[in-house]
C-alpha cells in the first residue's frame, strides 16, 4: 500500500519552520508500516532547507521514505512532462483530516486490519461494553 504521511502535526508537534517534539509512536509506527512492505512518501508543505531538516530528522528516527512530496523517488517536477503534483496514495495520514489525527496505535490498527476508523472504533466501543467493569469497591 502506498501511504503519503504528513509531517508537521503529525509526525511531529507543529513547530514549522522548527522541528517539534515526537508525536508518540509516530516513528515507531512507521518503520513497522515500511517492515511490512509499505511505500510511504512523505507529503508536506515544506521545502529546500527546511525539507532536507524533516528529513534527516526521520532518518535519524529510522525511517526513510521511498519517496518525498512526489510519487516515485525518480519523478521530477523540472523535467518530467508526466509529472503531476496530485499524489497517488492509498491512504493519507495527516493531522488536517476530518475529526483530527487518531493516535498512531489506532492509524496502525486501521491500515493493519484494513478497516475503517468507524469500524475499528464501533469494535473497540463493543468490547469495552463486553467486559463487565468493577464496582469500586471490588478494586
Amino acid at each position: 500500500m502506498v501511504i503519503a504521511v504528513d509531517f508537521d502535526g503529525t509526525i511531529v508537534r507543529d513547530e514549522y519552520p522548527g522541528i517539534g517534539r515526537e508525536i508518540p509512536f509516530a516513528t515507531q509506527t512507521l518503520r513497522m508500516l515500511i517492515e511490512e512492505g509499505h511505500r510511504l512518501i512523505l507529503w508536506t508543505v515544506r521545502q529546500g532547507e527546511t525539507l532536507e531538516d524533516a528529513v534527516t530528522w526521520c532518518r535519524h528516527k529510522g525511517v526513510e521514505f521511498y519517496a518525498v512530496n512526489r510519487n516515485f523517488p525518480e519523478e521530477n517536477d523540472q523535467t518530467d512532462e508526466e509529472y503531476s503534483r496530485k499524489l497517488k496514495a492509498d491512504i493519507f495520514i495527516d493531522d488536517r483530516n476530518i475529526g483530527g489525527l487518531p493516535d498512531w496505535g489506532m492509524i496502525y490498527q486501521i491500515i493493519r486490519e484494513r478497516k475503517s476508523y468507524e469500524e475499528v472504533l464501533l469494535r473497540g466501543i463493543e468490547e469495552s461494553r463486553a467486559t463487565p467493569r468493577k464496582k469500586w469497591w471490588q478494586l
